[in-house]
């Protein structure tokens, strides 16, 4: 065994574009990957599948459906492409959303949610790592479940597993397990919500701060309505923006016991989403074009949610194990019911 570095560079970069060679016809629409070895008719059935979730009658609740449902039986025949497709998709979106607020009021939810977002995370993570301890979880694997269900996700695990140093299993357990109970939230928050007749503002909060992944935050406001959508993208947001420090925390803390190299993931997207934003707010005569961009983003977060969907498969399912889906489940359950209460008594 080498001895590790004395010292830690700790480098802040956007994730580097995927360099793979195209297969054609049918990948000509999806980021360049290897040849899919799937029959043609398959590949076409994921293709017009892909397609429909651009009908806007097509809920994000069932495209995300049809994804998993093709993923757990059929399998994704472009499943490490679409996987790749799915994040940058994500983030134009994200941005297109932008379109639909001026910058004065995405400050004015941005403060206001500052306090929430970061009791919510304070909560989330030392809640999560005693629970780890308790149920003696691996203690990267809980760490990962941890800052994933605390801030962002797998966009937290992917930013937080090399600062910490997590090996190919602790990043796939613990992303399996986010990924399980986001599918699941997309489902349950809508129709708790209604039932608890939630407002729009009252939902857009919940969603933001106790959902993980920021497709299912607004595939969930977006089935609820379009001021709940508005709100939950802006305080979602603010909450992602605690991926930096916590992963820069992480690394300090790694070069302090461990030492080597580490990469930080900056989610830059969130500043095109304040850009888009502060073009609504300078050149108010555009309205008609911004409202075009937001109802594009709105059907491209519906096609993200059908590729999400399709990366669920049977051997996802096999990588849970028992103990960090337990501290999944029971940490989730804990931050949902938590900021449930606080918002009927409070929001």
């Amino acid at each position: 065994m080498t001895a590790a570095p004395t010292s830690t560079a700790v480098r802040l970069s956007a994730p580097a574009p995927p360099d793979d060679a195209a297969d054609a016809p049918f990948d000509a629409v999806l980021p360049p990957g290897p040849p899919s070895p799937h029959p043609a008719w398959h590949r076409a059935l994921f293709l017009a599948l892909a397609a429909l979730a651009l009908v806007p009658a097509v809920s994000p609740a069932v495209a995300l459906g049809v994804g998993a449902a093709l993923g757990l039986t059929l399998g994704n025949p472009y499943e490490a492409r679409s996987a790749r497709a799915s994040k940058g998709l994500l983030k134009a979106c994200v941005v297109g959303l932008g379109f639909g607020m001026s910058l004065p009021a995405v400050l004015a939810v941005g403060r206001a949610g500052v306090v929430v977002t970061a009791a919510g995370i304070a909560f989330a993570l030392g809640l999560g790592l005693l629970l780890g301890r308790l149920l003696r979880v691996e203690p990267v694997t809980g760490a990962l479940v941890s800052g994933g269900t605390a801030i962002c996700g797998g966009s937290a695990i992917a930013a937080l597993g090399p600062a910490l140093g997590a090996g190919a299993e602790a990043m796939g357990v613990s992303l399996a397990t986010v990924f399980l109970l986001n599918g699941v939230a997309l489902y349950v928050f809508p129709a708790v919500g209604h039932a608890l007749d939630l407002s729009q503002h009252q939902f857009a909060v919940w969603a933001a701060v106790a959902i993980h992944d920021t497709s299912s935050v607004v595939g969930a406001a977006a089935s609820y309505g379009s001021e709940a959508l508005r709100e939950a993208t802006v305080l979602k947001l603010t909450r992602a923006l605690w991926i930096v420090p916590l992963a820069l925390g992480a690394a300090l803390w790694r070069r302090r016991t461990a030492g080597g190299e580490v990469r930080v993931t900056v989610p830059w997207f969130i500043g095109l989403f304040a850009l888009a934003s502060a073009v609504v707010a300078l050149f108010p005569a555009g309205a008609p074009v911004y409202t075009a961009l937001v109802a594009l983003a709105k059907q491209g977060l519906v096609l993200t949610l059908f590729l999400i969907g399709a990366g669920l498969s049977r051997a996802t399912l096999r990588a849970v194990g028992v103990r960090p889906l337990a501290q999944g489940v029971l940490l989730w359950a804990a931050v949902a019911g938590a900021s449930l209460a606080a918002v009927l008594a409070w929001a």
